[in-house]
């Protein structure tokens, strides 16, 4: 059983797995910073100031408006709309990015089928003399 899994353990596409998830984790963090730091402040000044980070819909009186979001939360139920319009963002433009790596790749292996293999040369001979006796 020790011998099954570490076959199981050690096949490459679990550890090519493993490699996508780190790498996936690292990029998540490359582009919610890209979001957070870079794009959201010019919609901010693109909308007269308005930071998305701190938007939310109170859904409790006891929550007075112009409180940061995490002060709003411990006071009462809210709806943080600017969070999740800066989660859809960040969605976007990973699955954009995403979708150009695929579109390489499928691109990339397209060519690589396309490109026919030359013949051995033994054959191209063999195909020479065949055509040398027709004559």
């Amino acid at each position: 059983m020790l011998k099954e899994f570490k076959e199981f353990a050690l096949k490459g596409n679990l550890i090519d797995l493993a490699v996508a998830f780190v790498m996936g984790a690292a990029f998540s963090k490359f582009s919610t910073s890209f979001i957070d730091d870079l794009i959201m402040p010019f919609i901010a000044k693109a909308s007269s100031g308005v930071d998305f980070s701190n938007s939310y819909i109170s859904l409790s009186e006891k929550v007075p408006s112009g409180l940061a979001l995490a002060d709003a939360k411990k006071l009462g139920p809210v709806v943080a709309w600017g969070n999740f319009v800066s989660i859809g963002i960040n969605f976007i433009i990973v699955a954009f990015v995403m979708f150009l790596v695929v579109k390489t790749i499928n691109k990339l292996k397209k060519a690589e089928a396309a490109a026919p293999a030359a013949p051995p040369a033994q054959e191209v001979l063999l195909t020479e003399i065949r055509d040398l006796l027709k004559k």
